[in-house]
């Protein structure tokens, strides 16, 4: 998040207009008019007039509508997570290592084909020096019955340390999910022991690191069949120099927002932390090959969220990195065990403005069903989140107000989000957490509050999106400072839910009650011995009723988080499940034709269909399709599959 800038030299865009809003003044002026003798801590865009809806409140906590569609549904109490609480420092919020809270990872641990929950806690400085017990983590066993129990302690996963990301995979191709935890501290990597229990073997895999990890994703970059392991440095948070407002950390400068002084301060002015890309030996140990591969972050940048995921369509997992404050990156995977930084040339390191945002999350899809992947990058208030569309050959333009949505973003402070289809219409909407980093946010006329609601934009298939207004006591007018989001079908019922971890308050899950009845499939893939068991890296195009929809099977993304590894396609009313082509990371690429609709088809590389699973996660006759193999497309531009 954009904590800390010195000189500004922002582009003053015009106020923002929203359905049923109004803005109460001028914005003020950017950073690089309001002095020099502080630390200002503005976002890029500028300072916006702030927007209220009828009854005066801040539009990030009000616009609500009397009735309306209801989308989601809050559950949480009912499907018991309410008594889980989020805890990351004080609430006065002094330091930046309070404020960015946590992820979420969804994981099938126990695999029994019902996605599980776990929440990443933070922890207090008291707990770090042993003077209270720390805050644990969760991992939420799904019941079967809409409910789930808290195993954590049992499974021997609850980190108490002081926790950022989560990053779920299989890093031993054993068929068993683990999971990687990104600290301040030491990171854990918990290794899944096949009877509900886990064991920390991040100390001899040889990926603790020391300071601030703050996101991580897996992927087989070197496409030996292993997946490796990438994690994002934040800033060097060093507690014997701690970054006071006017403290030798930060230059004795003050730390300002929007001219209020004594925010928390940084990231800028605080030293970073670099990334590092962990090669995996295939011995349960990883080498550091960060430098190797050309993805060291020599610069320092501030790293918050990061992917693995094809950009350019040529079967090498590419690396994306979410950077706070500071240009993101983009690297292209050459194929040769090394990456080349195309974030500048890509058009991904800046928005459409010329300038770096405050990013922290990452949604990755195909929203124009194209085969090409798009990226939306969420960040901090007062400016427009970029969404980055994918223009072929790893070339990406930022289109985010000509989509129909950069007009409502603006007070917004946003966190996870993804691309999901939310509806079942087989068009990727969008879907957006928010919540803000000052508590002082509720002090003053900003026009955002410290607690927001979530945002949801329905694609209407020409490249735009239309907002879908919060009805007052649905999932969407739920007002929490939202952090890490994961997204799933964690019901089995073919739609996608919504599993949120705020910053110092309870879990929120959100389940899909939206009333269309449109049909659905959903892939659990399994990797044969030259692709993770996984499948982590997959590409899959399902051709059904005259549409080509791409999904990519990845770990990590949103905010710091990890989402279900099944790819879900929607259907509308389509009848016939259609044909999936798969192109597996090993290089191969079948073509597999699904019987009919609303099921979950467990398909293994070479061998086809071998289980399915029917709505509600009731058991289905399978009936075997054996693939049929195909030569990897070749594109312009761009080299063969593997």
């Amino acid at each position: 998040m954009l904590y800390v800038r010195g000189v500004f030299t922002g582009i003053l865009i015009a106020l923002i207009s929203f359905p049923g809003a109004s803005p109460a003044q001028q914005a003020e002026p950017p950073a690089s008019q309001q002095g020099m003798g502080s630390m200002s801590t503005p976002t890029t865009g500028g300072a916006f007039a702030p927007v209220y809806d009828s009854e005066h409140r801040p539009i990030t906590a009000g616009g609500f509508v009397d009735t309306g569609t209801v989308v989601f549904q809050d559950i949480t109490k009912a499907a018991g997570l309410g008594g889980w609480r989020h805890t990351m420092g004080g609430p006065a919020k002094d330091f930046i290592l309070e404020s960015n809270g946590s992820g979420v990872g969804l994981i099938d641990y126990d695999n029994d084909g019902w996605l599980d929950i776990y929440l990443v806690n933070g922890s207090t400085f008291n707990a770090l020096d042993g003077k209270e017990e720390p805050p644990h983590a969760a991992l939420f066993h799904n019941n079967h019955d809409g409910t789930f129990t808290d195993v954590a302690a049992a499974a021997g996963v609850t980190n108490d340390r002081w926790g950022f990301g989560v990053a779920i995979a299989d890093f031993d191709n054993d068929g068993w999910p683990d999971i990687f935890v990104a600290n301040y501290g030491k990171n854990r990597l918990y290794h899944n022991n096949h009877d509900g229990t886990f064991t920390d073997v991040a100390e001899k895999a040889g990926v603790t690191l020391g300071n601030w990890s703050d996101g991580a994703t897996w992927g087989d970059y070197d496409g030996d069949g292993r997946l490796d392991l990438f994690v994002s440095g934040y800033v060097h948070f060093d507690r014997d120099n701690l970054p006071y407002p006017r403290s030798k950390a930060v230059g004795n400068a003050d730390c300002q927002f929007r001219g209020v002084s004594g925010v928390t301060c940084g990231p800028r002015g605080i030293l970073g932390e670099p990334d590092h890309l962990f090669h995996n030996n295939g011995d349960g140990t990883f080498t550091d090959v960060s430098e190797k591969a050309g993805v060291a972050d020599k610069n320092r940048y501030y790293g918050m969220t990061s992917v693995f995921i094809d950009v350019n369509d040529d079967g090498k997992p590419d690396l994306l990195v979410a950077n706070d404050s500071t240009p993101s990156y983009l690297y292209l995977n050459n194929g040769d065990g090394t990456f080349e930084d195309d974030s500048y040339v890509s058009g991904f390191a800046l928005n459409k403005d010329g300038r770096e945002v405050a990013a922290m999350g990452i949604a990755v899809g195909d929203y124009l069903n194209n085969g090409l992947v798009d990226l939306f990058v969420s960040d901090f208030a007062d400016d427009m989140k970029p969404l980055f569309h994918n223009d072929g050959e790893g070339s990406f333009t930022d289109v985010s107000v000509r989509s129909g949505i950069g007009q409502y973003w603006v007070p917004f402070l946003s966190w996870g989000s993804e691309f999901i289809d939310y509806d079942n219409d087989g068009w990727k909407d969008l879907f957006i957490a928010s919540g803000h980093v000052f508590p002082q946010a509720d002090q003053h006329e900003w026009g955002s509050t410290y607690a927001q609601r979530p945002l949801l934009f329905r694609n209407i298939r020409n490249g735009k999106f239309d907002y879908v207004p919060a009805v007052k006591g649905s999932g969407l007018a739920v007002l929490t400072s939202a952090r890490g989001a994961a997204f799933g079908d964690l019901f089995n019922d073919g739609k996608i839910d919504v599993v949120i971890n705020p910053v110092d308050g309870p879990a929120l899950l959100l389940r899909n009650v939206n009333p269309d009845h449109h049909h659905w499939v959903e892939l659990k893939l399994i990797g044969g011995p030259r692709t993770p068991r996984d499948a982590v890296g997959a590409r899959v195009f399902l051709r059904a009723d005259g549409l080509r929809q791409r999904e990519d099977v990845m770990s990590g993304g949103s905010y710091i988080s990890s989402n279900d590894q099944r790819p879900h396609f929607g259907l509308g009313d389509a009848t016939s499940a259609g044909t999936a082509e798969i192109r597996w990371p090993s290089g191969a690429v079948e073509t597999v034709r699904l019987s009919a609709v609303d099921r979950i088809y467990t398909i293994t590389e070479s061998k086809g269909i071998t289980a399915v699973m029917c709505a509600a996660g009731k058991p289905c006759l399978v009936q075997h399709s054996a693939p049929r193999s195909a030569k990897p497309p070749v594109r312009t531009g761009a080299s063969t599959a593997r």
